[in-house]
């Protein structure tokens, strides 16, 4: 029984012969699944077939010459298979042309174990694809005012988007590309820079830690348990010194995620908060001196980054709990007290 795609709808995009350049397809293709993701028409999930890509490659020697033959490349299941096939075929058909050869219209399988091309099947005129009017489909005609309707309800596209948090929030190109990808991304950022007033700070631990985190997983954000007000407090206990922010990376975050619980009652219950007790920290200080009398003398000689050795010696025994800030200041008056 061949129930072809079960009523669910295929939506097919063809371009213009106007992509020069494999890196080119590539940037059109990553635009292409945002917008088609934001706007809910498909997960585009290429391991579970939500997004297919062909891709041709035509040569010519000068913008003027007419387009060589084309050359189809199929099997291809990552966008950056688009982009190594695109190079690969690039150089095979200029190789060819560079030793006469003539190029052939066919239909070309990607290998992406020997990243390379073979030919698949030749390919011929339409005709030859014994295409059949199809009397149930009929033509129909979409008016103006219609289209100028639903086009007021598309909501903000990834680039409008980016360029958007770019002004706003004053973050770089990457950074601001990286989080308006998807809009459930997008929508946590700003709930939680809105929440701690402070765009760049959330941004990075959403760059770092959280896309890690997903990644690992294989998930997304909105089935994990953490919210935008656990992030926002989470990093308002790392800048006011409550956790360290190697601890809250480590230890915190990730459990918060799993729990959605309140990330200064983890940091209790497992006992990491910082220490930034004085008397505390001097005496970590004081046993790392003892133990590394060579690194001293250095640091007295004027070896200034020895400091450094001895500061990481002292977050190392406090298990990454002690201020590093207060533990660097200490550490070097102590030092040129010596």
């Amino acid at each position: 029984m061949d129930l072809n795609r079960a009523g669910t709808p295929l939506a097919e995009i063809v371009t213009e012969p106007d992509l020069e350049s494999p890196e080119e397809a590539y940037e059109y293709l990553v635009n292409l699944k945002a917008i088609l993701k934001s706007i809910g028409v498909s997960d585009c999930d290429m391991e579970k077939g939500h997004l297919r890509c062909d891709a041709n490659v035509s040569l010519r020697k000068n913008q003027k010459d007419p387009l060589g033959k084309r050359v189809e490349i199929k099997n291809l299941n990552s966008f950056k298979a688009v982009k190594a096939a695109l190079h690969y075929e690039i150089v095979r058909q200029r190789e060819a042309l560079g030793l006469g050869e003539t190029i052939v219209q066919e239909t070309r399988l990607w290998d992406d174990d020997r990243q390379k091309t073979f030919s698949m099947r030749s390919k011929e005129q339409a005709h030859d694809y014994r295409y059949f009017p199809e009397p149930d489909l009929v033509p129909f005609s979409v008016a103006k005012e219609e289209i100028e309707r639903e086009r007021k309800n598309i909501p903000e596209l990834p680039k409008e988007k980016k360029d958007r948090f770019m002004k706003q929030y004053e973050l770089s190109d990457y950074d601001a590309g990286l989080i308006s990808q998807e809009a459930e991304v997008a929508e946590f950022f700003e709930k939680a820079a809105k929440i701690s007033n402070d765009p760049k700070g959330i941004a990075n631990w959403m760059i770092g830690p959280i896309f890690a985190y997903l990644s690992s997983k294989s998930t997304n954000l909105l089935l994990t348990k953490i919210t935008p007000g656990l992030l926002a407090e989470l990093h308002r206990l790392v800048k006011e010194g409550f956790v360290s922010l190697q601890v809250a990376k480590e230890k915190v975050l990730f459990f918060v995620i799993d729990s959605g619980r309140d990330p200064r009652k983890v940091i209790e219950e497992q006992g990491v908060s910082q220490v930034s007790d004085d008397s505390a920290l001097t005496e970590w200080i004081n046993e790392v001196i003892i133990a590394n009398s060579k690194v001293v003398e250095d640091f007295k000689s004027g070896k200034e980054t020895a400091a450094m050795f001895l500061i990481g010696q002292v977050m190392k025994k406090s298990q990454g709990k002690a201020n590093p800030g207060k533990v660097r200041e200490l550490m070097i008056r102590r030092l040129k007290a010596l």
